[in-house]
Formats: structure tokens, sequence, C-alpha cells
């Protein structure tokens, strides 16, 4: 029997929503201590929502990482995206929105919009306030959200920097329920390696490649096997023109020997393992306008 003073365990869903580009993902990953989410300075660099599972004593917080909240929705994924981001506000005990220090866009208005009628407690992760030469500038930033969000807690950080993340945990715990850890304590995400590492590929390519090559690509794990000490992992990295590819290959293979190279670095960190790595680039017409390929590329529509 636990003795009758110890902390009654805390359990709950918190999703991470905002525009695209201001640091969801990264703020997550400094709230975990380990990178999970892929991040580039590209909007939309998220696709899915993905569970980072942060469990400290008796608290177990579970964060929902979404896309970014945009208004077009020309393609499919556009609109799989959206449609993930709006779908983790339902049925969680917190929402954090993610702003900028003293900026204010039509993005951050769309996300406003659809946190109307919100029912959970809202919190106002106001990130980059490390970039702030004169921390007053922050003031009538403060006070707008204050005025516009009367009932939620703002809290001013940088994911970056990690600075401030400790009062931003403290806000999420004191506002979850009481009840059962879900997962298992040395549980950091729901996502299969197999996922995480076709997501760092594409972290890859989007780092490189972003400007030329904006969004028409995924990636898809085809092999990943452990034999003995050394990991093997192949990908295709599906493009939608034959231009692309010979884009993200490069000349004499350069381009993507780099990829793979930065790729194969980050997985061995997080598998902990040597790593084998190989790629290639497949055409594949269409995908991201297309929801049966969406489908059969992982972007699962619940809807």
């Amino acid at each position: 029997m636990p003795p009758t003073n110890s902390p009654a365990t805390r359990c709950g869903y918190v999703a991470i929503v905002g525009r695209p580009n201001v640091g969801k993902s990264t703020l997550l990953n400094h709230i975990l201590g380990q990178k999970i989410c892929i991040t580039s300075r590209k909007p939309q660099t998220t696709r899915h929502n993905m569970l980072g599972i942060k469990t400290e004593g008796p608290n177990q917080i579970i964060f929902v990482d979404t896309p970014g909240l945009h208004a077009g929705e020309e393609k499919a994924i556009n609109r799989y995206m959206n449609r993930a981001a709006i779908s983790s506000t339902r049925d969680v005990d917190v929402v954090v929105f993610v702003v900028e220090r003293a900026r204010w866009t039509e993005g951050d208005e769309l996300v406003a919009q659809k946190l109307q009628g919100l029912k959970c407690p809202l919190i106002i992760a106001v990130n980059k306030v490390d970039q702030l030469e004169d921390k007053g500038d922050l003031l009538p930033q403060l006070q707008a959200l204050s005025e516009r969000f009367p009932h939620a807690e703002i809290v001013p950080l940088s994911a970056l920097r990690s600075t401030n993340l400790e009062s931003l945990e403290k806000v999420i715990v004191e506002r979850l329920p009481e009840g059962m850890h879900f997962f298992e304590e040395d549980q950091i995400t729901d996502r299969s390696s197999r996922f995480l590492a076709a997501e760092i590929v594409r972290e890859k390519v989007m780092r490189q490649l972003g400007a030329e090559i904006p969004y028409a690509v995924t990636v898809e794990v085809e092999e990943f096997e452990q034999q003995e000490k050394i990991l093997h992992i192949s990908a295709a990295i599906l493009v939608e023109r034959d231009g692309q590819k010979r884009i993200l290959i490069g000349t004499k293979g350069e381009r993507i020997k780099q990829i793979g190279q930065a790729a194969r670095l980050d997985m061995e960190k997080l598998f902990d393992s040597k790593v084998m790595l190989n790629l290639w680039v497949k055409v594949k017409s269409g995908w991201s306008d297309d929801e049966r390929a969406l489908r059969s590329l992982g972007y699962i529509d619940k809807q």
C-alpha cells in the first residue's frame, strides 16, 4: 500500500496547436529532452498528429503535436493536415496555443477562430521571447492576448533555448485530471521506430531542398531489420515528377548521399545502434492530391 500522503497521480492529453512554423515541434522536443518530431524552417513540416509522452513522478503528460493550421486546402494532403490539427482539440484535457512574441498574423487568427467554444483549459505559449532585445516590447502582445482570451493562462517562453519550459509544465500539470497513467514510464511516443525513421529522412530532404521541392516529398520505409549489431533500413523517397527526382539525387548522386549521411547520424542516436541506411528515389505522380495514395502512405483520415 502506498503511503496515504503520496501525491495523486495525474494523466491527461494536451494538444499543441498553432499556425505553421511557430515552433510547436521544437517545443515538444525540448520538453521531452529527446527529438521525436522533425523540424525545419519550412512551414507545414509536421504532417501527422503524434504523441510525445512525458512521465515525471506522479504526473504523465501526453502531448499531441499537430500540423500547423493553414488557410490553403488545395490538395488532399493540405485538407488532411487541417483535419488532423482540428481533431486534436477534441477530447483533450488541455490545449496549448503557441504564438510568436510581439506578432499576431492571419494564421494565428485562423487558429484562434478554430478554438472558439473550446471546453477545456487553454494555455497560450508565447514563443521566441529570446529574440526580443527589450522585454518591454512583449507587454502589448501579452495585454492583447489577455483581453482576447480572458480565461487563458499566458506563459512567455523560448522553446529553442528551453527558457521557462518548467513554468509551462507546471501550469499544464495543475490542469490535468487525476487518474492512472496510460503509458509505461519509459515510453516517449506512440509512433513506431519505422515511422520515426521515415520522418528523419523527410526532415533532411526538407532542410536541404525545401525551396526546390517544397512539399512534394514523402518517405516510405521498405525494410527495418536488426541484424546482430546493425540496424538495416531501406527507404524510398517519393516525389511527383522526374525533375524533382533529378534534383533530389543531385550531380553524381551527391545530394542524396548527403541526405543519407545526415539521416543515418540521427537514426544512430535515436535507435542507439549502428545503422546501415539505403535510400533511393521513386516518382509517384500526384500522390499528395490522391486520397487513396495518402492512406496507403500512412496519412490515415479517421474522420
